[in-house]
């Protein structure tokens, strides 16, 4: 029986070098689930799935970091988020009437980029951005660590509308090697995992891909984190959205339908406000002394 939505973080022992394998079944269904996606689509939100999770592990503190590819092509948006709890979501989005049938992202994308945002919990929000110039998401998350000049990294990732799963390899500040030593053991690493096939990504257990990959070296792997699909939409979120865009335009939309109707994208959750909720939400709020 084969790990599902868990992700395992290992290190090589006396090495500079640490790594991540993921592995999503039902949080990737749940999210293909809201969604009517071709194929080729839902393949590449299981890689943008099991990206965020990878990449959000790397997070101590609480927040969300989201994943969002934009475009001019047929894919106008790929976005996928994950918490610090380890709730997963993501969505895409497709020109009306666009059936693609192929995997090529910058085909797909057309002119565009990929955004990796952090929002914590507390403090300032961080964004970094790079153009899309890879056909391949994996790729493409790997410009973005050599144009932000971060620790050099590699990422593996696979997906075919039933699971979805991905690998991290990164050399970290080196403590225990020389930067030449780190430097050659990471390439030793990353051509090992470069015989990580979808196959076997997507049919074994972590420890399992672990084991065949990396036999003749000496990996600790930490307890696994369980993973899960949840939205954050609420109703007071949705409230605080209708009082952002103003009295005047809700009450316009009001007058015209009735009620206002708010679905959430990733989850299908349907809120109503009608015309004495929305006369509440723009009360005036007393402050008591």
């Amino acid at each position: 029986m084969t790990d599902t939505d868990q992700l395992h973080r290992f290190i090589f022992d006396n090495s500079d070098v640490r790594g991540e394998i993921i592995s999503l079944s039902h949080s990737y269904r749940s999210v293909l689930d809201n969604g009517n996606y071709p194929d080729p689509i839902n393949d590449l939100l299981g890689e943008l799935l099991a990206a965020a999770g990878l990449l959000s592990a790397t997070m101590k503190f609480d927040g969300i970091l989201t994943l969002q590819a934009r475009g001019d092509g047929d894919l106008s948006l790929l976005m996928a988020d994950c918490t610090r709890h380890d709730s997963l979501r993501g969505i895409a989005r497709l020109v009306d009437g666009a059936r693609p049938d192929t995997r090529d992202l910058r085909q797909l994308l057309g002119h565009g980029h990929l955004a990796i945002t952090i929002d914590p919990a507390e403090g300032e929000r961080y964004q970094g951005i790079v153009p899309l110039e890879q056909d391949s998401l994996n790729r493409c998350l790997e410009d973005y660590f050599n144009l932000s000049e971060q620790l050099p990294t590699r990422l593996w990732l696979f997906a075919d509308g039933q699971r979805a799963g991905g690998l991290l390899l990164q050399a970290l500040p080196t403590k225990l090697q020389s930067q030449e030593a780190r430097d050659n053991y990471f390439e030793h690493l990353c051509i090992l995992a470069d015989t990580l096939t979808g196959d076997e990504m997507l049919a074994l257990d972590n420890t399992e891909i672990l084991t065949r990959l990396f036999h003749q070296e000496s990996v600790r792997l930490f307890e696994p984190r369980a993973l899960r699909f949840a939205c954050s939409c609420s109703e007071s979120r949705t409230g605080d959205m209708l009082l952002s865009l103003g009295q005047k335009e809700v009450d316009a939309i009001i007058a015209e339908r009735g009620s206002v109707e708010v679905q959430c994208q990733f989850c299908h959750q349907l809120y109503h406000f009608d015309e004495a909720r929305i006369a509440a939400l723009f009360a005036p709020r007393r402050t008591l002394h």
